[in-house]
């Protein structure tokens, strides 16, 4: 049985929500990329110094860099949006940092263990603009993402290349002894 109120009601379907958000959400996640590409880039920084080879320490300074890039250019996006852009990693990737610092020293500059770190942020890298791209962003901004996302994704790539060939020469000399 329909009461009287609903049967004077127009029937309005629910508003498409997922495409509308407001700034300060899209803020939120462009920081949040921000923090994580600041995490990337001393990240990739300490790392570089924390190696010995010039092939990986030229890696790592261009992926440091490439990062600083994609923050800056995450940060005029947020300032687009009239937000306050992030300006600085999280707590999180400061142990990040420490953890490369003190593997470094601990093992005597080990490479095999900072690739292995730096794949771990890596990934983490990934998986945060994975999430921000299945989030709502206006067309303009997610293109930016996208494109940075592609970019996190080689470094990834290369990373977890370089530490499989670091990881199957030292098995290869291991077992030839």
């Amino acid at each position: 049985m329909i009461n009287d109120y609903e049967a004077t009601e127009p029937i309005v379907p629910d508003a498409d929500t997922h495409n509308t958000v407001d700034n300060d959400e899209v803020i939120s996640t462009l920081n949040g990329l921000i923090e994580t590409c600041k995490n990337g880039q001393y990240g990739f920084q300490q790392s570089s110094e924390g190696v010995e080879r010039s092939d990986l320490k030229t890696f790592f300074s261009e992926c440091s860099l490439q990062r600083s890039q994609f923050a800056g250019e995450l940060q005029t996006l947020v300032q687009t949006l009239g937000g306050d852009p992030a300006d600085s990693g999280s707590v999180a990737g400061s142990l990040h940092r420490g953890w490369i610092n003190i593997k470094a020293a601990v093992t005597g500059r080990d490479e095999g263990a900072i690739l292995n770190e730096c794949e771990r942020g890596e990934d983490v890298a990934k998986n945060a603009y994975k999430e921000a791209l299945e989030g709502f962003l206006p067309d303009y901004m997610r293109e930016v993402v996208q494109k940075q996302y592609d970019g996190v994704s080689a470094a990834h790539d290369r990373v977890k290349a370089l530490r499989d060939a670091f990881n199957n020469q030292s098995s290869s000399a291991t077992s030839s002894r």
